[in-house]
């Protein structure tokens, strides 16, 4: 019988299991060499990573109005994916006007056990209560009801991260942000991913054009792929967030395959691409920061890592915005906070594919639709 992977090797989940390891144990060794190669490559690799340190005195100043810890072992980090087109890598998807909203955004909750982990995608048309922030010139912008992307262009990562605090009540540990640029540089150093596509895609703006059918794309066309959204389905942000997370999923299995990260000779451009894609927190930005979070997700099993959106429905005000579906909001939201387990029923679920179900616990979980890495397989 097949494992989960679909490979049909004994002993697969085992391996999948351990490849954090052999990460862990490249990067032990990154830390500890003194001289020569070993430490060239410990240098270039910690030097790649960027320090947010304006978001990190942004939070400082406004500590007090932040949620308190809740759970502790529990992690929350804010994934940012930024449009802007600053910059060689970025500035061919269009003029940049100075400005730059969050694309995508991510929050990502690490259980305290870390026997899971859930990923929640905030709709970027979503509206909110954002509160006052501080703007890249010094000053302040006043608290609004806004389009939530609209933080990110205002106040950078500080401002998203308060506002994603200020609507779920969860504190967030950590932040990563990843333009365009960092985003194909990640896929084409993992060899490209895997997706199938049901028809031809066909879209000018996103810069993408794609035939029917299974085929790994690599970094240019995976931009592109998460990006269109007027020419595939009925062109709602809706249909381009599940896309985003079935695209997210394949791309954690390809990254727990033994040919990455279990293969020396790519392991490194892995890393650098990885690193030189990110602007972190303070505390994440070096390889020893890095290396303390991965190695703590050693050990949560690939079908136990799921994908879901924020519940939410069409704006009263302009059907064309969203706002939080409650209660299902809430109750997503509170369980996350105090860590309680999220159970993703697949979106479209697969003839004879049983809906998950959450791991550890005696009573029935709210269920929400989503996706699970274990799922992102081609057939």
């Amino acid at each position: 019988m097949a494992d989960a992977d679909g490979s049909g090797t004994p002993g697969a989940p085992a391996r999948r299991r351990h490849w954090l390891r052999w990460l862990g144990l490249a990067l032990a060794v990154l830390l500890v060499a003194g001289t020569g190669l070993g430490w060239w490559v410990y240098r270039k690799l910690d030097g790649n990573i960027t320090a947010d340190t304006t978001a990190a005195s942004e939070l400082e100043q406004y500590e007090k109005e932040r949620p308190a810890l809740t759970v502790r072992g529990a992690q929350n980090i804010l994934l940012i994916g930024s449009d802007s087109r600053a910059g060689r890598d970025n500035g061919q998807y269009g003029r940049d006007g100075g400005t730059q909203r969050s694309d995508t955004t991510i929050l990502l909750h690490l259980a305290a056990d870390r026997k899971s982990a859930t990923a929640v995608s905030v709709p970027r048309d979503l509206m909110v209560e954002m509160p006052s922030c501080g703007t890249a010139d010094g000053g302040r912008t006043p608290a609004r009801f806004a389009q939530f992307n609209w933080a990110f262009q205002f106040g950078g990562a500080a401002c998203t991260i308060r506002t994603v605090e200020k609507m779920t009540g969860i504190r967030i540990d950590h932040h990563v942000v990843v333009d365009f640029g960092g985003f194909k540089r990640v896929v084409d150093a993992v060899g490209g991913v895997e997706v199938c596509l049901r028809a031809p895609v066909d879209d000018a703006e996103a810069r993408v054009r794609l035939p029917a059918g299974r085929q790994t794309l690599d970094g240019e066309q995976a931009l592109g792929f998460v990006r269109a959204r007027h020419s595939l389905g009925n062109g709602s942000d809706t249909e381009r967030m599940d896309r985003q997370q079935q695209f997210l999923a394949s791309l954690v299995k390809k990254v727990q395959s033994n040919g990455v990260l279990l293969n020396p000779a790519r392991l490194y451009p892995v890393l650098d691409a990885a690193t030189s894609a990110l602007t972190t927190d303070p505390d994440l930005a070096s390889l020893r920061g890095l290396y303390e979070l991965v190695r703590s997700m050693r050990d949560i099993p690939v079908g136990r890592v799921q994908f879901l959106t924020a519940p939410r429905q069409p704006y009263t005000a302009n059907p064309n915005r969203d706002q939080l579906l409650e209660p299902d909001a809430g109750n997503l939201f509170r369980r996350l906070r105090m860590d309680r387990p999220v159970a993703v029923v697949q979106a479209r679920p697969e003839p004879g594919r049983p809906a998950a179900e959450p791991a550890g616990t005696a009573s029935p979980a709210p269920t929400f639709t989503g996706t699970t890495a274990d799922a992102a397989t081609c057939r």
